[in-house]
Order: C-alpha cells, then structure tokens, then sequence
C-alpha cells in the first residue's frame, strides 16, 4: 500500500513538472535539409543563444524551459544569413516559410507575435509608401533635383509622423501586450522623458517588469537631469593630447554648445559645415563649442576634425556608445546637442541648421 502510494505521488509530481509552462517550437523550412538554427535574442548590448536544432527535410524542433515573459527573438541558420524574427513566448509555436527567404516565415501560435503582426499589417499602407520614397529620393540625389529632394523629404516627414502615431496609438490601446516595449522604445529615441513616462504609465504591472521598460526607466531618469532648465552635468575626459577637460571649464562665454558626434556618423558630419558656420561667426562674441566624439579610432577621429575644420575643443574616451559622457546625457542617437549658458543651465536641446544659428545669435546678442 504504501509503495502504491508512493508511486503515485511521484507520478504526480513529474505531471506537474511536466506541465510547468515553457516553449515549444516547431519548424517546417522548405529547403532547409540538414541545417541548425539558432534561437537568440538581444541582451545587455550582446547577442545570447537561447537554443538550437538541427533540421532533418526541413522539419526542426526546439522544446525550452520556461520564460518570464514574451519578449523579441531572432531564428537563424549557423551557415547564412537567413533570419526572422518573432515573440517567443511559454505555448507551442509553428514557424513555415521557405529558408531562401525566412523573413518572411508564418509564426503562429504566439499571441503576442499575432498583436506585433496586426500592428505591422495596419501600418503596410504607409511603409510600402515610404519604401517607394525612398527610391525616389535616390533617383532625386542622383540627378540632383533639389526641387524633388524637398518635395520627397516634406512627404516622408509626413508618413513618419502617420506612423509615429500608429505606434503611440498601439500603446495607449494594448497596455497588456508584451509588444508594446519594443515600440515605445523605437519611439523614444525622439521624445522628451515626460512622454516616455506618460507612457510607460498606462501599460499593465507586468509589461512595466520586463527588461526593455526597465532600462527605459533608467534613461528616463537620466534624461530629466539634462532637460532643459537643468544645470548640465560637469564631466572630465581627455583630448587629442592626452589632457584632462572638464566641460565647466569651457563656460564662461555667452553660449556654449556641447557637441556630441562621431567620425563613422553620417548625418554629424553633415551637420557639422552648419556647426562650423555658427562657430565663425558668432566666436568672437561669446560662443564656443564643446565637442565629445563617439569614435573608437583616435585616428579617425583627429581626421574628422581636420577635414571638417572643426577647430574647438575636442574630447573622447574612444569608447563609442559607452563614451562616459554620452551615457551621463542619455544620448541613444547622434548628431545630439546641448545648448549651455554662461551658468551652464541647458536652453536648448539638438538645434540644427539655421534654429542653432537663430538661437545663438538671439544668446550671444541679448
């Protein structure tokens, strides 16, 4: 008898183990024989493998343990560079498709895969359209139709800002998709702290829990002490020469920008003739400029600088996204610009062109 109850609490125990929640992939790939994929996902700036298989006549399983919460994933093969991407999540998922062109693959099976989908497919109509001005943009450059170019850059502002409210739309209306990290974190990249927060606000407790928000929290923080109407955060790093600056050392003039750009960064050095042109002009009456690259190449960089006649202070740790200063200012995207007074309260945040040009002259004239 008490074997017989022994037998049984064991069995149930392993049911229960056995039931614990967890994923299960199943893959079909038509011309995928004899291939492994590879299940990774993004973590801390690095690429983590989660799981692997190897197919036989396309057909590949993967059974994994449990996750904490749907989250963005990318299937690859270990011998090219066909990939597709989808939520993984603890329920057993299908992925069909072709490997010649596994982007395009049919997930099915994960719910939060099918709200990210629904999202993707309201927004077609405006992306297809973008795509076309895109090349039509190119074709523009190429003949140099500057007409053109400022008719296509004025439509493609306007289908960004469509799309731009689909996401925040998508947000505000699913609070309990685990899909809505990922978007509000695209969008962050150009909103102030305030919104981000307002944001994060209205999604669920445990969408709120998982890594993406987590780390969006951490830069809104950072971002609300370099508002403006904040005093700028002094710092230390080096130049060219191997000495030691600190950023209060340059204030002291009417207006003083902080410059945060790169060698590698396209559209810094495009931004930098206007940079430049500000600077000659208004030196003489109580402007400089404070430049922090983003390089990793000393070389480079002290190129960047002769070429572009950049002829202020400059200073790099040469560590590119993790430059100390950068990451004190919440920088995530680049050209990014930081407008001081002579007391080092920020006035004003990535003027461009002729806003810099107006908003320096309004600073150093009044």
């Amino acid at each position: 008898m008490k074997k017989l109850i022994y037998v049984i609490i064991a069995g149930a125990i392993i049911t229960s183990c056995s039931s614990e929640p967890r994923y299960v992939i199943s893959g079909k790939i038509e011309g995928a024989d004899s291939v492994t994929f590879i299940l990774q996902k993004r973590e801390a700036g690095s690429t983590v493998t989660i799981d692997s298989a190897f197919s036989l006549d396309g057909s590949f399983k993967m059974k994994g343990g449990s996750v904490n919460y749907p989250e963005m994933v990318m299937l690859s093969t270990s011998d090219s560079r066909m990939r597709t991407t989808f939520y993984l999540e603890n329920s057993k998922i299908s992925i069909t498709g072709k490997l010649d062109s596994l982007f395009a693959a049919k997930v099915t099976g994960s719910k939060t895969q099918d709200e990210y989908q629904g999202f993707v497919d309201s927004n077609k109509e405006l992306t297809d359209q973008y795509s076309v001005l895109i090349n039509e943009y190119q074709t523009a450059r190429q003949n140099d139709d500057s007409v053109r170019i400022s008719e296509i850059e004025k439509q493609a502002g306007d289908l960004q800002d469509q799309m731009t409210e689909l996401k925040k739309s998508f947000i505000r209306n699913n609070p309990a998709s685990f899909a809505s990290p990922s978007l509000l974190t695209s969008l962050s990249y150009q909103m102030e702290a305030d919104e981000i927060e307002s944001f994060i606000n209205v999604m669920d407790t445990a969408v709120q829990n998982t890594a993406l928000i987590t780390d969006l929290k951490i830069r809104v923080e950072a971002m609300k002490k370099v508002a403006v109407g904040q005093k700028a955060p002094d710092f230390t790093m080096n130049d060219p020469d191997g000495n030691a600056v600190t950023l209060y050392s340059k204030l002291g003039p009417r207006a003083l920008l902080l410059d945060f750009w790169a060698a590698w960064c396209g559209p810094c050095r495009q931004e930098n003739p206007n940079v430049v042109k500000a600077y000659k002009q208004f030196a003489k009456k109580g402007f400089d400029v404070f430049g922090v690259s983003l390089d990793h190449s000393r070389d480079a960089w002290l190129k960047a600088i002769e070429d572009d006649k950049l002829t202020w202070t400059h200073v790099s740790d040469l560590q590119r996204w993790d430059n100390a200063a950068a990451r004190m200012y919440a920088v995530s995207s680049i050209p990014a610009s930081f407008l001081l007074d002579e007391n080092g309260i920020i006035v004003a945040k990535n003027l461009r062109g002729e806003d810099l040009l107006a908003k320096v002259k309004e600073m150093v004239e009044k």
